[in-house]
This record gives structure tokens, C-alpha cells and sequence, in this order.
């Protein structure tokens, strides 16, 4: 649980953070940008205000005055008082004369007697714009005492006594700026540590409610996962298709359920894996504790017994040998198809060729036991596409299975039939039958001989046939009556031709 708390808790503190982060470069940025647009707001604000100031100072100032003198220079004296009254009027106002090229012909707040002072020119293309709009248009123009910079201006040309020009008023000059600066710095300092303050407090309060509420479902499945891996298979996420995070809880319940069943799965092969290897010990048992005994008896009554006696025990020892040589044959065949370690070499085939030759092998072991052996088949069977080695086990398993199960006198009978797309295979006995139970088990496990009974246990022989059959991709099935015979079949896939 301590891990789960500090996963939940580290990953919460984690989103906490970026989101206030991401809170305070928002604070900040829209500080910037309210500072911004408030100054750009108040400037077009002032020039609106101000737009007739320049038209006003011409109506007035050089109503009695000229802006030059008689020899042509400037009139200072005329500028200074006008400078003197703007500025008690408004300290940041700067007025400039303008030549008809934009060129700074005069100022106060210039060093004209400064050689090294370079000539000062003003872009007209902006007073232009604002004189043909009547002072209506928000338009920055060129500051003289600070290269590129732009300030708000009022402007007006014009025509006195055979001169032109223009007036060019700053309205927001140098002590504008300084003001501002200082009035700005501490304005956003207190903002800045106000809102700092504000936005901490509230974002770390809601924050983390909001991220706690918001991470219910993944703490939900972090605890769904940590129970899954202590060894709770049951548990799953509940609602998951309606989850915030439904992939990744769909997907888990998905991955929880084929483990499950995976698990199942093992616990069911290891459960028949134990049962087989019980049973088959036990009928390893019964041929060579036979071989033993009888071994034991040659060598003590060796002097005793018969020619015929010897012999007789001599038949007992080799059949038991055999048993016991088919029982561990059929054991490692087994193991290498549950282990799938044989891959079929599908070719096409005639399967009534294939069971004809059987057929014809079996007769005679038939004839032994007073058993017919017949063969059944369409006229026209297709040829299969399969393994025809393992084919021919699969068949010789079920074979040795209905001749061991028929009594004398009676009929094995094997079918070949075409049947849509593949081919049909039956071999049919008149046995004993199969109950009911005994047929959901007997391709899954081995079956082990009961004592006291006519009936021999069947071995791995239908195992075996069963995992064969799973390797073509096809199953085997049984039907049988108790008393009435038994009948097994299974589908083998027609060769399909190239280009037909």
C-alpha cells in the first residue's frame, strides 16, 4: 500500500506542478500583455486627444509671429515661449520645426550648437498618413532624441510668409518615459507579488483537489493492478468502457481475463499431465513386473519346467515386451506433438489409395480374429492436402483401436466421402460402444484398464490422433452407443489447384 501511496502521491505532485507552472507563465503573460494593450489603449487614447494640438499651435502661435526670421533663421524666441507654455501645460510634450524633407530644423529640447551632433531626419510618411486621416488613425512616428523609436505625435503643415514646413509634436517624450518607467516598474512589481501570491495559494488549493478527483479512476486501476499482481485473478475494473482512461482499463481487463484462462488452462494440462503420467506408470508397471516374474521363475524352476512350459513363458515375456515397447513408443510420440515439435509436410495425396493399403494390411490381422475389414468410397474422391505420415498414423491408431474393441465375428468398415470442400473419413466398429461420459474423455487423457473387466484401456492412441487432427487445423469426433458400436470421423481439407 506504501507503494501504491507514494506512486498516486508522486504522480499527483508531478501534474501539480506543471499545471501551476503552466498558471504562472499565464499570470505573467497576460500581465504583459494587459500592461501592453493599457499602454497602446492610453496612447491612441492621448493622440485622439491630442490629434488638433499641432493645427491649434499654428492657428495660434503664427497668427502675429513667423517661425523665421527676416535673414531666414529660426525664430528662437517665438519657440521658447511656445515650448514654455506646452509645457506647463503637459511637461512630456516636445515640439519640433520641420523642413518640407522631414529634416529637424529646430527644437528646444535640441543641442543645435553641437557640432558633432548629427543632422536629425523625421520619416514624413507617417505624418502623411496622419494628416490625410484629420489626426483619426492611431500611427507612431519617429522619435529625434532616440534612434528608432516611435512615439504618438500630432502634426500640421504649414505656409507663412513663403515658407513651408511641418510641426512636429512628441506627445509623449523623454519625461513621459522616465515617469512611466519608474510608475510601471513598481506598478508591476506589485502585481507581479500580488498576483504570485493569489495564484500560488489558489492553485495549489484547487489543484490539488481538482488532480485528486481527477485521478480517481487511474488510482482505481493502479489498485486493480497491484491486487492482480498479489494474486487476485478475479478482480477487475469496474465500468471500464465509461472510465476516463477506458483503453488502458479495457485493455487490462482483456489481459486479466485471457491470464486467467491461460492459467486455467495450465492448471488443467498440469492436472492431466500428473494423471497421465500415473496411469501410464501404472500399465508400465503391469508388463514389466510380468517380464520380472516370469524371468525370476526361468531362472528358479529352470531345471523343473517343460520344453512346452518354457516356451509358454518364454510367448508371455515377448508380448509383455511389446506392450511395453508400444506403450513407450506411443508415450514419446505423444510428447513431441503436445510439445509441437512435428510440423506436417502437407502435399496432396489420394486418400482412397491410402486407405485402400491399410485396408488390405489389416485383413489379415482381421482374419486372425475373425474380423472383416471393409473399405467404402465414392467414385470420384479429391485428393487431400495434409501430412500423409501422420494421416497414416491417425488411421492406423483408430484401426488398432476398433480391431482391439470388436468382438469376433464382427465388422470394421472404412469410409471415404467427398464432402463439399474436404474430405470425410469414418471408421465405424461393431464394439462395445462408448458411454456418454467416457466419450468427453477419452481423446483428452489416458484411459487406464480396469481390473476385473473385458475392457482394455485404449492408451494415447486417440490422443495421439486428436493432436494430429489439431495440426491440419481439423477435429475428430465420436459417436457410439452403449452395445451399439462406435463410429469416429474427421475432415481433411480438398487440394485446391493453382489457378482454378
Amino acid at each position: 500500500m506504501s507503494e501504491y501511496r507514494l506512486l498516486t502521491n508522486r504522480l499527483i505532485k508531478k501534474i501539480a506542478v506543471v499545471f501551476f507552472l503552466l498558471v504562472v507563465i499565464m499570470g505573467v503573460s497576460y500581465i504583459f500583455t494587459t500592461i501592453h494593450l493599457t499602454n497602446k489603449h492610453f496612447e491612441a487614447r492621448s493622440q485622439r486627444l491630442n490629434a488638433q494640438l499641432a493645427n491649434h499651435l499654428i492657428e495660434e502661435k503664427f497668427k502675429g509671429n513667423s517661425p523665421f526670421l527676416a535673414d531666414g533663421s529660426i525664430n528662437k524666441p517665438l519657440f521658447g515661449d511656445l515650448m514654455h507654455d506646452m509645457m506647463a501645460v503637459n511637461r512630456g510634450i516636445e515640439v519640433y520645426l520641420l523642413s518640407t524633407d522631414g529634416e529637424v530644423l529646430y527644437s528646444v529640447v535640441l543641442s543645435h550648437d553641437n557640432p558633432s551632433d548629427p543632422v536629425r531626419y523625421v520619416n514624413l510618411q507617417p505624418i502623411r498618413e496622419f494628416i490625410d486621416s484629420n489626426g483619426g488613425t492611431y500611427i507612431l512616428g519617429d522619435d529625434p532624441l532616440q534612434a528608432g523609436e516611435k512615439k504618438i505625435f500630432s502634426a500640421a503643415r504649414f505656409e507663412h510668409q513663403g515658407t513651408e514646413g511641418y510641426i512636429y509634436i512628441v506627445l509623449a517624450g523623454q519625461e513621459i518615459d522616465r515617469v512611466s518607467s519608474t510608475l510601471f516598474s513598481n506598478y508591476f512589481m506589485k502585481l507581479s507579488i500580488g498576483a504570485s501570491i493569489i495564484t500560488m495559494t489558489f492553485v495549489l488549493f484547487l489543484g490539488l483537489i481538482s488532480f485528486w478527483f481527477l485521478t480517481k479512476n487511474l488510482r482505481s486501476i493502479i489498485y486493480t493492478v497491484k491486487r492482480f499482481r498479489e494474486g487476485d485473478l478475479n478482480i477487475r475494473i469496474a465500468e471500464a468502457e465509461k472510465t476516463d482512461l477506458s483503453i488502458l482499463a479495457v485493455n487490462f481487463n482483456e489481459m486479466a481475463d485471457t491470464i486467467e484462462k491461460n492459467m486455467d488452462k495450465i492448471r488443467s494440462v498440469d492436472v492431466l499431465r500428473r494423471e497421465l503420467i500415473a496411469n501410464v506408470s501404472h500399465d508400465l508397471r503391469t508388463p514389466l513386473s510380468i517380464i520380472n516374474g516370469y524371468i525370476e521363475t526361468l531362472q528358479i524352476k529352470k531345471a523343473d519346467l517343460t520344453e512346452d512350459e518354457k516356451d509358454q513363458y518364454l510367448s508371455i515375456i515377448k508380448a509383455s515386451s511389446e506392450k511395453l515397447t508400444r506403450l513407450v513408443s506411443q508415450l514419446f510420440e505423444y510428447s513431441k506433438l503436445e510439445a509441437k515439435q512435428v510440423e506436417p509436410l502437407n502435399e496432396p495425396f489420394a486418400m482412397t489409395d491410402l486407405a485402400m493399403d491399410l485396408v488390405s494390411k489389416y485383413q489379415v490381422l482381421g482374419e486372425e480374429k475373425n474380423v472383416k475389414i471393409e473399405l467404402e468410397s465414392d467414385d470420384q474422391v479429391p485428393l487431400v492436402f495434409a501430412d500423409i505420415g501422420l494421416v497414416e498414423r491417425a488411421l492406423q491408431n483408430l484401426l488398432d483401436n476398433a480391431l482391439k474393441f470388436t468382438p469376433e465375428g464382427g465388422r470394421i468398415l472404412l469410409n471415404i466421402a467427398a464432402n463439399n470442400d474436404q474430405v470425410k473419413v469414418g471408421i465405424s466398429d461393431t464394439g462395445p460402444g462408448i458411454n456418454k461420459h467416457d466419450q468427453s474423455v477419452i481423446f483428452d487423457r489416458y484411459r487406464q484398464s480396469k481390473k476385473n473387466s473385458t475392457e482394455e484401456g485404449i492408451g494415447l492412441g486417440l490422443a495421439i490422433v486428436q493432436k494430429i487432427m489439431e495440426l491440419h487445423n481439423t477435429t475428430i469426433q465420436v459417436i457410439s452407443s452403449p452395445n451399439e458400436g462406435s463410429t469416429f470421423i474427421f475432415h481433411l481439407p480438398k487440394y485446391q489447384v493453382s489457378g482454378v
